[in-house]
C-alpha cells in the first residue's frame, strides 16, 4: 500500500511516502528561502507529499538562528523557488506553519521576550548560534494581544498561498506556541484560555479557523505530538486532552491529521514498545491521518494495511536519501546521515547525499 495513491483533502498524493518538516537552518538573509533550499526540495519531489521545514508566521514566532519564515515579501518570493522547482520535478509540497512561542531567546527576537500561554520558563535551553543558553520566562499573551497572533498565522497562510504551495499544515506539535495553549504544562491562564480543555484548545481553533477561512479546511493538516516531550512540552493527561482536541477538529474537514509517535518525541526513552498515538486516537478521526515515527518499510507497510494510517512521514531518511521512495520500494539500504550537517551551513549534507543507480538525478534529469 506505501505505494499505492491516497487523497487528502483536495490533493492527491501518488504514493503514501510524505517527507516530514524537518528544520534545517539553512534559510538566506532575511530568513528567505534560496536557490540552495529550492534543489533540496526538488530533490526529494517523488514523495507523495513534501512538508516543508516549519517556517515561522512572524517575526515573534522565530525559534532557531536561519530558520526561514512566511511573513515578508522575499521569504514568499523565496519560497516561490521551491515550490516551483518541486512542481516541476513532479512533487506536491505543502508549508508548516510555526510560531516557536516559549521555545526562543530574546538574541533571536531583536530584544523581545518570547511568547507563551502563560509566564512558564522552559527547563531545556534554546539552540543560539554561539552555543545553548536558557531562555528567560516568557511574556504571557494578554487577551488583547490573542486576535493578532491569530492574525499572524492567517496572513501566514495568505503568503503560503501566494508562494505556490499546494497547502499548509499548523504545527501543534513538539512544545511551541499552539501546543503551549492546548497543553496544561505551559498554560497555567485562569481566563477563556486556560483551565479546563474546552479553554485550552481555544487558540488552535480560532487559528484552524483563520487560515482555513484562507485555504478551505480540505489544503491544511495539524500535526500533534500528543505523548511527547519534546522542547519541554507534555500534558499531564495526554489521552484526555489530544482526545477533545481530535474530537474538536474531526467535524471540519481537515485534509489530515498528523500524528508523531510517542518512541522518537521523548515520552517514552525510545522504547519500541510504546503505546501507538495513531492506534490510540484514530477511533476519533474520521478524516486521513498520516503517521511519523522511525518507520522503515515493513513498518510502514503494517500499519497502512491495517487501516491505523493512511501516509506514512520519514524525517530523517530524507536526510541523506533524496530517493527515498526508490529505496523504500526496491528495499535498498539507507545512505547513513551526517549529524554534524543537520542544522546550518551550505550544500554539504543537504544537497550532495548519494542516489540509487538510475535515479533521474544521478542521470542529470532533476
Amino acid at each position: 500500500m506505501l505505494f499505492s495513491p491516497v487523497r487528502l483533502g483536495a490533493v492527491t498524493l501518488r504514493n503514501r511516502v510524505v517527507m516530514a518538516p524537518l528544520t534545517r537552518q539553512r534559510a538566506g538573509a532575511g530568513d528567505a528561502p534560496t536557490a540552495l533550499n529550492a534543489a533540496h526540495y526538488a530533490q526529494r519531489a517523488s514523495a507523495g507529499l513534501i512538508i516543508a521545514e516549519a517556517s515561522q508566521v512572524s517575526p515573534r514566532g522565530k525559534g532557531y538562528a536561519n530558520t526561514p519564515g512566511c511573513h515578508s515579501p522575499a521569504q514568499v518570493a523565496g519560497w516561490r523557488l521551491v515550490t516551483d522547482a518541486v512542481h516541476a520535478a513532479g512533487g506536491l509540497i505543502m508549508l508548516q506553519l510555526w510560531h516557536a512561542g516559549r521555545r526562543s531567546h530574546p538574541a533571536l527576537l531583536d530584544g523581545a521576550l518570547p511568547l507563551c500561554a502563560s509566564a512558564v520558563r522552559p527547563a531545556l535551553p534554546v539552540r543560539l548560534p554561539g552555543g545553548p543558553e536558557q531562555p528567560p520566562v516568557p511574556h504571557a499573551v494578554t487577551l488583547d494581544e490573542i486576535p493578532g497572533l491569530v492574525d499572524d498565522f492567517r496572513r501566514a497562510a495568505i503568503n503560503a498561498k501566494a508562494a505556490g504551495f499546494d497547502g499548509i499544515e499548523l504545527h501543534g506539535a513538539n512544545g511551541y506556541l499552539i501546543e503551549q495553549f492546548l497543553t496544561d504544562k505551559a498554560n497555567r491562564r485562569t481566563d477563556a484560555y486556560g483551565g479546563p480543555i474546552e479553554n485550552r484548545m481555544r487558540f488552535m481553533l480560532e487559528v484552524v479557523a483563520a487560515v482555513t477561512a484562507v485555504w478551505g479546511a480540505d489544503r491544511v493538516g495539524i500535526r500533534f505530538s500528543p505523548f511527547g516531550h519534546a522542547n519541554d512540552g507534555g500534558d499531564s493527561n495526554p489521552a484526555d486532552t489530544y482526545g477533545a482536541a481530535i474530537r474538536a477538529l474531526d467535524p471540519l474537514g481537515l485534509a489530515f491529521l498528523h500524528l508523531i509517535e510517542p518512541r522518537v518525541s521523548g515520552a517514552t526513552d525510545g522504547d519500541p514498545d510504546a503505546p501507538s498515538a495513531a492506534a490510540r486516537f484514530r477511533p476519533l478521526w474520521s478524516g486521513k491521518l498520516i503517521v511519523a515515527g522511525g518507520f522503515d518499510r515493513d513498518r510502514a507497510d503494517a500499519i497502512l494495511a491495517a487501516g491505523t494510517a493512511d501516509a506514512v512521514a520519514f524525517g530523517r531518511p530524507y536526510i541523506s536519501n533524496p530517493d527515498l521512495v526508490d529505496r523504500l520500494r526496491q528495499r535498498a539500504d539507507f545512505a547513513p546521515y551526517d549529524r554534524a550537517t543537520f542544522y546550518g551551513g551550505g550544500g554539504a549534507g543537504y544537497t550532495d547525499y548519494p542516489v540509487l543507480a538510475g535515479h533521474p538525478m544521478q542521470e542529470g534529469r532533476l
